[in-house]
């Protein structure tokens, strides 16, 4: 009889480890918490499922930062190009958008879940669902709490891939973290990445533009080494702040900065592509009668929440000074206190530390267990570089458990 894997937590990374070892002939049972496996793959895919990037390797990588290094071998066994051949033969065609970014045909993660799921019960892989995982008993069983109570199981070969923090309703809510450190295992604090932050709005702006994107706009930061960081793109004015792609492009480095400072100042270009001398010479012309709503939007194409930003942050000398008014529409600075809580991020960083495994995923102090996914020690901004990492970390830890089973 063919050894078993047990697989807990069906996301991406899990679903791959499962294709990887069902397709070997290895006995495969996955265990998930929720009613269904996927369901952060599900909503992620509900606004359009970008799954990776046609952007060259090499800055692809880069994408990876701090933990390129470990990432690299995973990522570079199973690349871009090799995610998407591996949907092509879903039946799913894939097409590259305006920003090199690359989706489903339909846009939609349904139907590749779907089509995946069904391959899956083609091989054999048996799916326990409602199976929350409370660890191991002291014969080092696996525990599970289900609808009928507590169940165990047993394999030769484990692969935890349980998400990290974020969306704790769709299952990642990071419960697996004591139950590793108390064995042992060495884990990063999970914070949240690409994530919204948190700038006090009097409340006159926060009724009126919460909800309103910011665009287009270019978006500085200086980090601690003097490095200006620079984006275009468009932001969206919250309740609490700020959010959206511009801002979690630059999330590690504002949350760094925010949790050694306090603090971090963003500095925002409202008028990018016309220059400051341009900009002062313009609302520099006289305005007559006209309010300065309406010179504003007149000489500099200001209106709306880009206004209302402007009014946040100057007096009304201020603002009837043009080279000082024109020095804020090139440069507006906003200072964010705090990060969103994590269950609002998109993602989280921190988890095991990858110093805890080796080069086949493995917990060097617990052998046979595998760990893959999120809830690795890794973070990447948005544009299909999460999810290549997850596939490919998956695809990683199920080859690693097949070389566990197969010395």
């Amino acid at each position: 009889m063919n050894p078993t894997v047990i697989i807990i937590g069906g996301g991406p990374a899990g679903l791959m480890a499962a294709e990887v070892l069902a397709t070997a002939g290895i006995a495969v049972d996955l265990f998930d918490a929720m009613p269904s496996v996927g369901r952060k793959f599900l909503l992620a895919g509900k606004g359009g499922m970008n799954i990776t990037h046609s952007e060259p390797l090499e800055p692809f990588l880069g994408r990876y930062g701090a933990r390129r290094e470990a990432l690299e071998p995973l990522v570079r066994a199973f690349d871009p190009d090799a995610l998407r051949a591996w949907i092509h033969d879903l039946g799913i065609p894939t097409f590259v958008g305006s920003s090199g970014r690359v989706f489903p045909e339909g846009m939609k993660s349904a139907p590749l879940l779907r089509a995946w799921l069904h391959r899956l019960r083609e091989l054999g892989v048996r799916f326990h669902v409602r199976h929350r995982w409370l660890g191991s008993d002291e014969t080092g069983a696996l525990r599970f709490a289900t609808p009928e109570g507590e169940v165990q199981a047993s394999a030769p070969a484990v692969i935890l891939a349980l998400g990290g923090a974020s969306w704790a309703r769709l299952g990642s809510d990071g419960a697996w973290v004591p139950l590793l450190t108390a064995r042992g295992v060495p884990i990063a604090p999970l914070r949240p990445a690409n994530c919204g932050f948190e700038c006090a709005w009097s409340e006159h702006f926060r009724t009126r533009f919460a909800g309103q994107p910011v665009k287009p706009v270019v978006l500085s930061f200086t980090d601690d080494e003097g490095v200006e960081h620079r984006r275009q793109g468009e932001l969206m004015v919250t309740v609490h702040g700020l959010e959206g792609g511009l801002i979690y492009a630059l999330s590690a480095l504002l949350r760094e900065a925010i949790a050694q400072q306090g603090q971090a100042t963003i500095h925002l270009d409202l008028v990018p592509g016309r220059t400051l001398e341009r900009l002062t010479a313009d609302l520099a012309r006289p305005r007559g009668a006209a309010s300065l709503a309406k010179h504003l939007k007149a000489r500099a194409g200001i209106e709306g929440v880009k206004a209302g930003l402007v009014r946040e942050v100057l007096t009304g000398a201020q603002l009837d000074d043009p080279a000082w008014l024109a020095r804020t529409l090139k440069a507006l600075p906003l200072r964010l206190t705090a990060t969103r809580p994590i269950d609002e991020a998109i993602s989280s960083a921190g988890g095991v530390m990858f110093e805890a495994l080796d080069e086949h995923l493995m917990l060097r102090n617990l052998p046979g267990v595998f760990c893959a996914g999120e809830m690795l020690d890794w973070e990447a901004p948005t544009g299909g570089y999460l999810l290549t990492a997850c596939f490919a970390s998956g695809r990683a830890a199920g080859l690693g458990a097949l070389a566990w089973l197969n010395p």
